[in-house]
């Protein structure tokens, strides 16, 4: 029988979570692209006696490794191009400063402030940002060869390459990612109605996934909308559907609040509409479902059939249909109104400081002191301090994790496997590992790229096992500069970062509520817009606070204290959502009084937040008829204000 730990010998929580891997599928063709993209460069390099060229180019494709995260084929080619761009530049820009000293140190600070602000407008502009410091790095740290421009031709190209590799099956397999998404969303749906009525935590955690689909559902099929809308009925009929069962998913708080669990044919019949999305045969869908006998029954019966006739329509008239999130704008207004947010916001300027002050101590120290491939400290704090990749604590902990486990491969590898020729099997067995193991964790990730990197480094520097001490001694020193100047010296760091966000989520909160029963409520497109954005922002706050939780105490402890606050708030869109549908199926409309009060207490709550460091109960007072359909968001409401002060 296993003995028990001693309480002593119990890890953290925090530790816990940040070592366990991550449940991910295998992405198998990612694994292949990843094999072929890195191994052939180099083997054309050798074959033309030319290796260090190649070894650029696989070092350019893993670049755009890192940056094939995207199903759909219409967002790989921003996904993975735009970045190769940047990277382009930043190896030019970091090779012409090469050899200059404290020039060269200026001129990276400066593109690691530069890539810090545009690291915050978004997903493909966080991995452009990082591919940008990325290569500059390298290319004031390392020479390169050839003349200046080669350098940024080979690796641009190398990156390029897993574009071309990742479009091969777009001819067969055209729609096929996005169906597959808005078929995983209903198939979310579908448990979401199996938790209804049952368990608190099942129903929010179903309720969780169902967001978490329905934002990535949303984000594959609008992509590039703007250039399509109205020309791709596939789109359009894809947009139909998702529109559709997002009506079910507005009628399962009502459902959930009865109490009373949903007869198993209703999600089963979701289940059967998932399997005819994912097909693309639209047809009759044979739905059995037991006649409803409530109004909430009635409100899910009503949303399931209309969504069983949107999945069977052959055709969708692209005039009918609206964007639950807003047709995404033109790309001229989107990259003016991105350029002069990045300029004005507070946000972007103090996360380009944090990193440009972290860049600039490392790459001063390394030239004050003698420090053996000095850029690696640098790389490492580029890969550390990011925010919103997860906890800067926490990557900076599994960096030096997974780079003690990377050199024992690493070691094996250039000890064992000769130069030349038998570098290319080396590389087609390594870098699948990098996809496979990138989904479980950034530890995973970083023991996978480690070997491949210094594989690479080897090709251009000659040095063999000797890379192994300086690169470890660079790691640790670069995670230590994360942590002390990106990390300790910005306590309140976490802060301004979650509980300014939660405070903007409860007063867009306060503002649903009076759209949907106050005095002038908005048309219904413009309402269910709304509530997809405040679910958007709520699963962020979500994932923010689940990174918090990673770190020691006192910010892991702070964010498990405000953590119910989070779930509060989610519950009360819910019931606003439920008591909506209530009145549209029957019940009388809450007075405007009501409607005040509520918001009220709940701008008073979101003042709380944002200038509470703590949180201590609060009295409140909400009171107002028993059979109204506000009584439960008031009682949700209450049990917030309980949670957190306004003072």
């Amino acid at each position: 029988m296993p003995r028990e730990f001693p309480i002593g010998l119990t890890p953290p929580d925090w530790l816990v979570r940040n070592l366990r891997a991550q449940p991910a599928p295998v992405n198998r063709p990612a694994m292949v692209r990843a094999a072929l993209a890195m191994a052939l460069p180099l083997a054309i390099g050798l074959a033309v006696d030319r290796p260090a060229y190649g070894a650029l180019a696989s070092m350019g494709a893993l670049n755009g490794v890192l940056s094939d995260t995207a199903a759909a084929y219409r967002i790989r080619v921003p996904t993975i191009a735009i970045p190769q761009l940047f990277g382009a530049v930043g190896i030019t820009f970091g090779t012409l400063v090469y050899g200059h000293g404290w020039v060269a140190v200026a001129a990276v600070t400066g593109v690691a402030l530069v890539s810090g602000m545009i690291s915050t407008i978004g997903a493909v502009a966080s991995v452009s940002g990082l591919v940008l410091l990325l290569t500059c790095v390298v290319g004031a740290g390392l020479p390169m060869p050839g003349e200046w421009w080669i350098a940024p031709l080979l690796m641009s190209g190398g990156g390029l390459l897993v574009l071309v590799l990742a479009l091969l099956a777009w001819p067969l397999r055209s729609g096929v990612p996005e169906r597959t998404a808005v078929a995983d969303t209903y198939r979310a749906v579908a448990e979401l109605l199996t938790a209804v009525g049952g368990g608190t935590q099942a129903y929010d955690d179903a309720r969780h996934a169902v967001t978490q689909s329905l934002n990535q559902s949303y984000d594959t099929v609008l992509a590039h909308r703007a250039r399509h809308h109205g020309r791709s009925p596939e789109l359009t009929r894809l947009l139909a559907q998702l529109n559709a069962i997002t009506a079910v998913v507005e009628a399962a708080p009502a459902a959930h609040l009865s109490g009373t669990p949903l007869p198993p044919e209703v999600p089963e019949a979701v289940r059967h509409l998932a399997s005819a999305v994912e097909t693309g045969s639209p047809g009759p869908t044979g739905l059995q479902l037991p006649d409803p006998t409530t109004e909430t029954t009635r409100a899910v019966d009503h949303a399931l059939r209309h969504a069983a006739e949107v999945v069977a329509a052959p055709d969708v008239d692209p005039r009918g249909i609206d964007d639950r999130l807003g047709r995404p704008a033109a790309l001229g207004i989107r990259t003016a109104r991105a350029a002069r947010n990045v300029a004005l916001s507070a946000a972007s300027w103090r996360y380009g400081l944090r990193l440009a002050l972290c860049i600039g101590l490392a790459q001063a120290l390394v030239s004050l002191i003698p420090v053996p491939r000095s850029y690696w400290v640098a790389l490492t704090i580029t890969f550390v301090l990011k925010p919103d990749f997860g906890s800067v604590f926490s990557r900076a902990l599994l960096r030096a994790l997974g780079t003690v486990a990377g050199l024992v491969i690493a070691a094996a590898v250039l000890s064992q496997v000769p130069r030349g020729w038998a570098d290319v099997p080396a590389l087609l067995l390594l870098a699948p590992l990098i996809p496979a193991l990138t989904p479980r964790g950034y530890g995973y990730q970083t023991a996978a790229i480690t070997p491949v990197i210094l594989l690479l480094s080897d090709v251009l520097n000659r040095e063999g096992t000797a890379l192994l001490l300086p690169r470890l001694v660079d790691s640790l020193l670069g995670c230590a500069i994360a942590l002390v100047a990106g990390y300790l010296l910005w306590p309140e760091s976490w802060h301004t970062r979650v509980g300014d966000r939660l405070a903007d989520a409860v007063e867009e909160t306060a503002r649903y509520v009076e759209a949907a029963f106050g005095p002038n409520p908005v048309d219904p497109p413009a309402r269910a817009r709304m509530r997809r954005r405040l679910y958007r922002d709520l699963s962020t706050i979500r994932t923010e606070f689940q990174r918090a939780l990673t770190e020691p105490p006192p910010t892991g402890r702070r964010a498990a204290a405000w953590w119910p606050l989070v779930v509060a708030v989610e519950r009360i869109v819910d019931a606003t959502t439920a008591a909506r549908v209530q009145v549209r199926y029957g019940a009388a409309r809450p007075s405007e009084a009501e409607v005040t009060q509520v918001s009220r207490q709940l701008r008073e709550l979101a003042a709380g937040v944002r200038e509470a460091e703590t949180l201590y109960a609060v009295r409140t007072d909400l009171t107002g008829p028993a059979d109204s359909v506000l009584e439960p968001l008031r009682q949700e409401v209450a049990a917030a204000r309980a949670i957190a002060s306004p003072h």
